[in-house]
């Protein structure tokens, strides 16, 4: 007993080590990204608005600008690459990303249908967060139907199926769409931007993403149990089905509140638990907060580029797909190595 607590302990060491490390380095550069863009501020302006002090100008800027939209970009990046690692730890497979069960086709239906509907900006993030639930929920309902052995390739099969069905409704919505106004807007969100957000904004992403990621890290054990396969899971005391229900549940809540707040942001949950697990190995209990860190941090690079790097900003999307295509294609070339 002895033995095994020390080395357990001896284990946990280098990942708490690594964690506080990537979390110093995430503080630094969110203070850095505050100091960046149109409107420069050095380190004292920054230092003397956080303490409540500084110009009028420089506290606008800070407090209701930039702080806003870094808090988003963070919580953006984290939950996607952590919902990213749970759901590549859960398909056994290095190529999936957050929206393999719809989740990102059905919020895209969803802020379609509140942008044709000319409904508030409020109403549309709930729109596309109901969207996405649904469209997971239809395919989690539509798979437990399915009489298949194999309930991981149902599931993708589905998945693919209801991505499908919304993507074709939501071409018709564009084709309906009035070309002027409601087009363009529709265009914007799929391109995915950070550029409007507020506090009103986030607060109510946030406790639907701690709700979701509070049982990924519950039950990090047994999702690495899942990892080796359902039989195997089974041998070991655990429930696959159950199991399996409640990561799906939890990365989709995620994945849809970040969603409904930024518009599609693609990559980030294929490529950042990639990077993630080449630093501390595929446990998920190690994966899952070095999978969060890292995407904060990528996110909130990106964002920065995306505002400072042209005169008019770079959608989200745009710049996403620039750095996670040559990853992928390195990915397949080479192959699984590495991913156990």
């Amino acid at each position: 007993m002895g033995r095994g607590t020390t080395a357990e302990m001896n284990n946990r060491r280098p990942a708490l080590t690594m964690t506080g490390a990537l979390s110093l380095l995430l503080v630094l550069m969110a203070f850095g990204a505050v100091m960046i863009g149109p409107y420069e501020l050095s380190t004292g302006q920054v230092l003397a608005v956080l303490a409540g002090q500084g110009d009028e100008q420089a506290r606008i800027v800070v407090w209701n600008i930039r702080l806003p939209r870094i808090g988003a970009a963070l919580l953006v990046g984290a939950s996607l690459a952590a919902a990213g690692a749970s759901f590549q730890a859960l398909f056994r497979n290095p190529l999936v990303s957050p929206d393999i069960l719809g989740v990102s086709a059905g919020a895209g239906l969803g802020a379609v249908v509140g942008i044709f509907l000319a409904l508030p900006v409020v109403a549309i993030q709930v729109s596309a967060f109901v969207g996405g639930m649904v469209a997971v929920g239809v395919v989690m309902l539509v798979a437990s139907l399915v009489r298949n052995t194999d309930r991981t390739l149902t599931l993708v099969l589905i998945g693919v199926v209801i991505g499908a069905l919304a993507g074709a409704m939501t071409s018709l919505l564009k084709v309906l769409a009035d070309p002027y106004d409601q087009l363009p807007a529709i265009t914007f969100w799929f391109l995915g931007s950070l550029a409007a957000i507020t506090d009103d904004d986030l607060l109510p992403a946030l406790p639907l993403v701690v709700i979701g990621l509070l049982p990924l890290a519950l039950l990090r054990w047994r999702v690495n149990v899942l990892s080796l396969g359902d039989e195997e899971a089974s041998s070991l005391g655990v429930e696959a089905g159950r199991t399996r229900f409640f990561v799906i549940a939890a990365a989709t809540l995620i994945t849809a509140s970040v969603t409904a707040l930024a518009g599609v942001v693609g990559w980030v949950g294929l490529v950042i638990p990639h990077i993630a697990r080449m630093i501390v190995g595929p446990g998920f209990g190690r994966l899952l907060p070095a999978s969060a860190l890292i995407g904060a941090g990528y996110l909130l690079i990106v964002d920065t580029l995306a505002r400072t790097i042209a005169q008019i900003e770079v959608p989200l999307g745009v710049l996403t797909a620039v750095i996670g295509a040559p990853f992928f294609v390195w990915l397949l070339a080479r192959g699984r190595r590495g991913w156990s």
